[in-house]
């Protein structure tokens, strides 16, 4: 039956159109009840539980179905409910869109009042019609509603209703389902002392006045991991003299959270303050803690220059709240028989949660998940409940959870409708697979990799040609052929956009049996690729350039090591080792002519653990070891990315995913540029080339090491490099590479990025055919933001995973003594790095409950000094590194100052061993 409405809409432009609304109402949908004999089985999707809902509930004792209202279903579900408690239900059950339960907005009646009612009419519908079945099997329908009003009339309609509380407080053989109820307001958990501590938030409608008038700014807010008391609000938009806020104090965060989008209003220029140098971590219990954080608050407000100073501001409103549920762990209150506690979430930015609980002995010691639900003006921190349990901490299990959720890795097994569009094994190359297809397996492929590498993404080969030319070939699998564009393999590889490597664990974007096996390009096996094909001279000018789908079959699969072995003997001259020097020869001066044109040579501290084969726990740990065959694959995959980028930019000038590297904006060099100041060097960044060149200049004879010093301060001062569509943009440089154009195609395996870049390829070559979301320069951005997103996350859940590994290598070896070098001065600390280990940390010179020494921090230098001794950036010191377990949540590597010498303030030669423990790449191939 069709049901329709008409009315007619004023446009904007004044004109009048006539809009229609139809309703196909249906008389042949089941109940979905399996032991329904009214419905004869006619069920349309899938069935509801054979057995349902029987949890000795003392309100419904007969079996029974859940039907959760819709706000019922936003607080509770959506605030992370434990999954599987009512999702099951959720997905099962749902209002017929029958004749029988059709009904019409009545006059009068606002959106909000007709879903409720339309609810209602389902479950009265539900248990009249289960009426119908035998004695034994009737079942009942039970209407879970927290609207009061809905409620009282469900009742009075006949309709078994209950509250989310009511019924899960009635299921008295699971009581601890209590503390997964959200709770529905701010007022409904306000604190007792009804102090108000923040300022209200303004309603949406006033904030966006605001911000069109321009009285306020809107911006995603970004909480700092050193000082809780402090935050920048990025601002949205094209104010380029504001696009950072600086928030500093408690109340003029006024309750934001890290990711939130916020209003904020500048405050006058006289309030302006300057990025604070002090470290301040909360660790306060109590909301008498308010007064505490406003004397802590002054230590922020000190005497700066005035070109130190940024636009500073205020949270006003809130216009759009980014919760997750947050990992972390409870902090028992001391507070005997209390069932309220802190939860501290490991996550820095996130302030710590309050929860009731009557599990809190059992949830000691463990790392839990909670969810907030809200923010109450009168209270310290934030109200939230307890979601779940996901083990001990320091448990490698526990912790490799913890880091993989805190960071949104998606790392749950492929489904199977994902797997069902794997090739069936055995695989084999067919004849059709040969179509559109070079067969180039005579040629001596092989691939270089990092050792226990399996899934090889890419190979080279070299070789002379009859004019004496040379002919140098990139080959990708390829890895589009078999994840073809829309179907669940392909949706959940864009969803994961990257694979991600951990210490111990890799977590693919394709399974395993692509990543480590059809598409890896292992020897001495054909495998499909996309080859980028060069004529060379001896110089490394490239004469030609094609492109083609092939067949390889490569002849080794080296290592780095293996390769470099080979390449300095002196008695080894068979074709794989003919071909690698050949590839090593170009690879140097093609590095050159890219320095030359200004590429950067940065430098970054990577570490290699060694594993005991049977505990697995690392025991050594090392910076990573570059040969030149590090640098020969990496000048290769380069050259490959630029040459397919010039290609599909070419072909798809509105279309094409390249990748950009933004130039940093001059205050980032302030680091650097004062730094190497203080050692009497000059740094010259206008320019990526003058950079490059000036990083070059700068040695000292007495001092090799600063070099590379300086090479990591400079890293620190880039920018991201990130995926965007060329459509949507105008600035394709490179920053970093000093290329004007740029893409990803040598990684399909393990970045969704190349499968992309791989197909516009092919579309350019005639090698296969495109499809609309291919040529949609907007849902091509889309996928660039998706991707730019998990790339980051990958990047911090791989520092994790090291952070991790390090803090279990540093609790078996117990208390190490070592050499390092400052990095940076604060306030109160200087962060140093250990070249032995690649280890950077920070030695902090105020202590709770400990005399405090006399500081004086010099920002123009920048220096520190301390009861008369003078720290510099790149000072030579000596700590000592234990692993801090005294706080288990955020255990941590700390380090104390050796040498020089200070009274009061180095450890004591005889301090005892710390019992050690706490977060967790893989290999971490180069960007190619």
């Amino acid at each position: 039956m069709l049901k329709s409405k008409t009315f007619l809409k004023k446009t904007r432009a004044g004109g009048v159109v006539k809009i229609v609304r139809e309703h196909y109402l249906r008389d042949d949908i089941g109940c979905g009840a399996p032991a329904c004999s009214a419905c004869g089985g006619a069920h349309a999707g899938p069935a509801l539980e054979l057995q349902p809902r029987d949890q000795a509930s003392s309100l419904c004792p007969r079996p029974h179905y859940l039907l959760p209202d819709t706000n019922v279903l936003l607080h509770q579900i959506l605030s992370a409910w434990k999954p599987g408690t009512w999702a099951s239900v959720v997905s099962r059950l749902r209002p017929p869109g029958s004749l029988e339960t059709y009904i019409e907005q009545e006059q009068g009646e606002n959106a909000n009042d007709r879903n409720d009612r339309a609810i209602r009419v389902a479950a009265k519908w539900y248990n009249d019609h289960l009426k119908k079945m035998s004695t034994e099997n009737q079942l009942q329908v039970i209407l879970i509603t927290n609207d009061k009003k809905n409620k009282e009339k469900a009742v009075e309609e006949g309709i078994p209703a209950f509250t989310c509380e009511e019924y899960v407080k009635s299921l008295t053989a699971n009581p601890e389902l209590i503390d997964r109820l959200a709770c529905l307001s701010d007022e409904m958990n306000e604190i007792e002392s009804g102090k108000i501590i923040f300022s209200e938030h303004l309603p949406l409608s006033k904030l966006q006045q605001g911000i069109k008038s321009g009285s306020y700014l809107q911006g995603t807010f970004r909480a700092s991991r050193e000082n809780y008391l402090e935050a920048t609000v990025w601002i949205h938009g094209d104010r380029e003299d504001e696009k950072e806020i600086i928030i500093q104090g408690l109340k003029h965060l006024n309750r934001a959270i890290h990711e939130d989008i916020v209003a904020v209003e500048l405050l006058p220029r006289s309030q302006w303050v300057a990025p604070s140098s002090v470290v301040l971590h909360d660790e306060g219990q109590n909301e008498d803690d308010v007064e505490k954080d406003e004397e802590r608050e002054l230590l922020l407000k000190t005497a700066v220059s005035e070109k130190m100073l940024r636009p500073t501001g205020r949270v006003v409103g809130i216009i759009k709240r980014n919760w997750r549920p947050y990992c972390g762990m409870l902090s028992k209150s001391d507070i005997k028989e209390s069932r309220r506690h802190l939860f501290t979430p490991a996550d820095k930015r996130i302030p710590r949660i309050r929860i009731e609980t009557r599990q809190a002995s059992a949830l000691e010691g463990r790392r839990i998940i909670v969810a907030i639900d809200g923010w109450p003006r009168n209270s310290r921190y934030p109200n939230g409940h307890f979601v779940k349990n996901l083990g001990d901490v320091g448990e490698k299990e526990t912790e490799t959870e913890v880091l993989l959720l805190e960071h949104d890795v998606p790392h749950q097994p492929f489904s199977q409708a994902v797997l069902s569009f794997l090739p069936k094994m055995p695989w084999s190359i067919t004849e059709k697979d040969m179509r559109n297809r070079e067969d180039l397996r005579h040629l001596c492929v092989c691939s270089v990799d990092p050792p226990g590498c399996t899934d090889i993404d890419d190979a080279l080969h070299c070789r002379e040609l009859s004019n004496g030319h040379l002919e140098v070939g990139v080959h990708i699998a390829d890895v589009s052929h078999f994840i073809r564009p829309g179907n669940a393999l392909d949706q959940e590889s864009a969803r994961r956009g990257t694979t991600v490597y951990l210490c111990e664990k890799r977590i693919d974007m394709v399974p395993e049996l692509l990543s480590s096996n059809l598409c890896s390009l292992r020897s001495n096996v054909d495998r499909l690729a996309f080859s980028c094909i060069w004529e060379m001279n001896h110089n490394a000018e490239i004469l030609k350039t094609r492109f083609t789908k092939s067949v390889i079959n490569s002849k080794a699969s080296l290592t780095y090591a293996e390769a470099q072995m080979r390449i300095d003997s002196t008695t080894m001259n068979d074709d794989i080792t003919t071909s690698l020097r050949g590839l090593n020869k170009l690879a140097k001066i093609l590095k050159k002519g890219r320095i030359e044109k200004g590429a950067l040579t940065l430098s970054s501290p990577e570490i290699r653990f060694h594993m005991d084969s049977e505990t697995h726990d690392p025991i050594d740990l090392q910076t990573k070891e570059l040969r030149e065959t590090n640098s020969m694959v990496e000048e290769f995959m380069l050259l490959a990315n630029i040459s397919v980028a010039k290609k599909i930019h070419e072909e798809f000038s509105e279309h094409a995913l390249l990748r950009k590297h933004p130039a940093p904006p001059p205050s980032n060099y302030e680091v650097l540029v004062k730094a190497a100041k203080s050692k009497n060097l000059e740094i010259k960044t206008d320019t990526a080339k003058s950079l490059a060149d000036s990083l070059d200049r700068a040695e000292s004879p007495d001092f090799p090491y600063l070099n590379t010093l300086l090479r990591i301060l400079a890293t620190r001062c880039m920018m991201q490099a990130v995926y965007f569509c060329s459509g949507m943009d105008n600035d394709f440089h490179h920053y970093g590479l000093a290329s004007p154009i740029y893409t990803h195609f040598t990684s399909p395996i393990r970045r969704y990025a190349d499968i992309i870049v791989h197909r516009l390829l092919a579309v350019a070559i005639g090698a296969d055919c495109t499809y609309p979301e291919l040529t949609d320069k907007h849902k091509l951005s889309d996928i660039c933001k998706n991707l730019n997103f998990r790339h980051k996350m990958a990047q911090y859940a791989q520092r994790a995973s090291v952070a991790f590994h390090t803090q279990l290598f540093f609790k078996s070896k117990g208390i190490v003594s070592e050499e390092a070098y400052i990095l940076f001065v604060r306030k109160n600390a200087i962060v140093v790095l250990i070249p032995k280990y690649g280890l950077e940390g920070t030695v902090f010179f105020e202590e709770k409950d400990k005399p405090k020494p006399r500081l004086t921090y010099d920002d123009e230098i920048p220096s520190l000094r301390i009861e008369g001794t003078v720290f510099h950036v790149f000072d030579k010191v000596k700590v000592k590194i234990t692993l801090d377990s005294s706080n288990l949540q955020h255990q941590k590597i700390r380090m104390a100052l050796v040498e020089p010498q200070i009274p009061g303030i180095n450890i004591p030669p005889d301090v005892s061993d710390m019992d050690l423990n706490g977060p967790g790449g893989k290999k971490r191939k180069l960007e190619k």
